[in-house]
């Protein structure tokens, strides 16, 4: 089971010589189209940067590339695995093609949160850990905690 993000189509400009999209493009799509329709979620993306000096950074993340992905073809992103401590978060995120159903990729990451104006980890404050806890009590069920490799990173 999985929580649904998003749904990305793939263009030609993410396609290379070998007429599939470029491993480079799997990280993109994971990062601009799925996690940060996650941290949007939590108050944590561009708003929180640009207003209250506090985002997340990516120390560490684990990709897979299981099947190409050619232009044109639609994918889903989901969530599969959400957890956090107090000033770290971990996720996994499978891109699914839309039609035939296949797994195209998966990606686990490890982030911190941050104070941008002294470029420091920070704990999360008490919206944003309410935030998130309500969302995995929401949805751990649907959540596959099996083969997450960051998970003893957390300190709780």
């Amino acid at each position: 089971m999985s929580f649904y993000l998003t749904s990305q189509k793939i263009i030609k400009e993410w396609t290379d010589y070998n007429g599939h999209m470029n491993v480079a493009y799997y990280v993109l799509i994971f990062d601009v189209y799925g996690a940060e329709m996650l941290m949007e979620k939590f108050k944590m993306g561009e708003s929180s940067a640009k207003n209250e000096k506090k985002s997340t950074m990516v120390v560490q993340s684990h990709i897979t590339y299981n099947n190409e992905l050619l232009e044109g073809e639609e994918v889903d992103i989901n969530l599969t695995f959400f957890d956090h401590d107090k000033k770290r978060l971990i996720y996994k995120l499978e891109m699914i093609h839309k039609e035939k159903k296949f797994l195209a990729s998966t990606i686990e990451v490890l982030s911190l949160h941050v104070d941008l104006a002294e470029r420091k980890v920070c704990d999360f404050n008490k919206e944003r850990l309410d935030l998130m806890n309500e969302f995995i009590s929401k949805n751990k069920d649907n959540f596959q905690s099996d083969q997450i490799i960051f998970k003893n990173k957390l300190k709780k």
